[in-house]
């Protein structure tokens, strides 16, 4: 019960991985304020966690600063900030229309940054921490992906400069970095995969993708909600600015290796 009388604020808390995270976190004590934009997704998730649902799209200023005074009117103050939510943006540059750059700002970058802003002052009132959910594409690029690569890299650059600014006042914040992660979102992915390389399901997709993983599989939602669950808690209290991939070692392979493998 590492969060008994804590409230923790999770954006994207609907789905996937900001989902499992909720869960996590109820099971060791939290209070849960769950953001996001579609409700019907949060209220799935308020049903099992007992959390609170506050519909607000994260990137917007002053609707994050309307769901943080409300929940600090409910449940006193803020703990933990999971800046969890994301989206898309994929496609070549040369393709990329402005409106899909600024879509992927908004739902990568602009979401954490909105979240944290609004946070901080009762964070640092409370002594809390913050946990930035970007992905392995923040370390490294995939193919035709500029806005989600260049985002998700942003993401790391904002999370060491609030463990910079706000690690005196009290303010632990650090990143995870997944990579394939079984959720919906990736299961769009896998589909994809699917209809060009003429695969039967998603399971074979999966394994596609994560063939010269050295853990061979991809991660479960459960698996980043165990390193955030961590990263949030006292346990990590000499924790700051630091970058976890949860990717079943797949940034320790030497690409130009693979043509010797097995």
């Amino acid at each position: 019960m590492r969060y008994k009388d804590r409230t923790a604020v999770i954006t994207g808390g609907g789905t996937g991985i900001g989902a499992a995270v909720a869960r996590r976190l109820a099971g060791e004590g939290a209070h849960l304020a769950l953001i996001g934009r579609r409700r019907e997704p949060l209220e799935a998730i308020a049903a099992e966690t007992g959390a609170a649902i506050f519909q607000a799209d994260a990137a917007d200023g002053a609707a994050m600063a309307q769901a943080t005074a409300g929940i600090i009117e409910r449940f006193g103050g803020i703990d933990v900030l999971v800046a969890n939510a994301g989206g898309h943006g994929v496609g070549p540059t040369v393709e990329m229309s402005d409106e899909t750059w600024a879509l992927s700002t908004r739902l990568n970058l602009d979401t954490a940054f909105v979240s944290a802003r609004a946070c901080l002052p009762s964070l640092i009132d409370r002594k809390g921490a913050i946990v930035v959910v970007s992905s392995i594409a923040g370390l490294f690029a995939g193919p035709d992906a500029a806005g989600y690569v260049t985002m998700k890299h942003g993401l790391i650059g904002l999370a060491k400069s609030l463990a910079r600014d706000y690690g005196r006042k009290g303010v632990r914040t650090n990143t995870v970095c997944p990579g394939w992660v079984r959720t919906p979102m990736a299961d769009e992915e896998m589909r994809m995969i699917i209809e060009a390389r003429g695969l039967a399901s998603l399971d074979e997709a999966y394994a596609l993708v994560t063939k010269d993983v050295p853990l061979g599989r991809p991660a479960l939602p459960e698996d980043v909600a165990n390193a955030v669950a961590f990263l949030a808690s006292a346990e990590a209290a000499m924790i700051n600015g630091a970058v976890l991939t949860i990717d079943g070692g797949a940034g320790t392979v030497d690409l130009p290796t693979l043509a010797f493998a097995d």
